[in-house]
């Protein structure tokens, strides 16, 4: 039996849209092509601040799509939005804890029934200086090679300046700008890896596949901020800063 989106989840990438358009203009481009649109897929998007999904959940909106969204497991646990999460039908990601390796099973069962799913391969919002990908953990790679679906990047840009990362005071200052400002938010659906080379039984394949993953989001992002190629034009003063997983292109 294949997934119905389940109508919370249409009534959210409704209003995705409009939560969106007065603090930012979002500019959409790229497309998924048909043929990926009947059958399983994985999105994989960057992460540049807490309101880019908002801004990526609209972008979907805008070029129809619905996919899942793989979420850490404290918005589940949280008492309105939990619900929420669970009537849309996202998929529970439990980090740091001892059954994390089970959401593997969890998105192939999903992208077994038709699902198209989307999540963050770095697995938490940037801490790249220059807000570029870091180098990103292997659990997406994984599903892709087991189930054989095409990966798709989402290269996205300008959330960051829309909502702060530093707690309720910054995020309220930064939206409140934003509704004079409208920073431009752009969202890129890129073209699909080729992972076709690369076998889940061999060592080492994972983090190859995550490595073309980052680094087809990292090319895409790159046409998006042609006017900051080194570090961004805002930075958010409270965003903590490291390099310690720094992504290294493949050559």
């Amino acid at each position: 039996m294949r997934w119905r989106v389940p109508r919370t989840w249409r009534v959210l990438l409704f209003l995705a849209r409009i939560v969106v358009m007065p603090v930012a203009r979002l500019r959409v481009t790229g497309d998924v092509p048909a043929v990926l649109r009947d059958g399983p897929v994985i999105f994989a998007a960057n992460h540049v601040g807490p309101f880019d999904p908002v801004a990526v959940t609209a972008a979907c909106r805008v070029v129809r799509l619905a996919p899942r969204l793989m979420a850490t497991g404290g918005l589940f646990r949280a008492p309105v939005v939990g619900s929420v999460m669970r009537a849309a039908g996202h998929i529970r990601i439990n980090r740091r804890q001892a059954d994390v390796g089970d959401a593997v099973d969890v998105v192939a069962e999903a992208l077994a029934v038709g699902s198209h799913v989307l999540g963050y391969p770095e697995g938490r919002i940037t801490l790249d200086p220059g807000m570029w990908p870091e180098r990103g953990k292997t659990g997406m790679a994984r599903i892709a090679l087991r189930a054989r679906v095409p990966v798709v990047p989402v290269a996205q840009w300008g959330a960051h300046e829309v909502a702060a990362w530093g707690g309720f005071g910054p995020t309220v200052r930064t939206l409140a700008r934003s509704l004079l400002r409208r920073p431009v938010v752009r969202v890129h659906f890129g073209a699909p890896v080729d992972l076709s080379d690369l076998d889940a039984a061999v060592p080492g394949a994972a983090q190859r596949a995550t490595d073309r993953i980052i680094d087809a989001i990292t090319a895409d992002l790159a046409r998006l901020r042609v006017d900051e190629p080194r570090l961004p034009r805002y930075v958010d003063p409270v965003r903590p800063l490291s390099t310690q997983r720094r992504h290294r292109p493949q050559r």
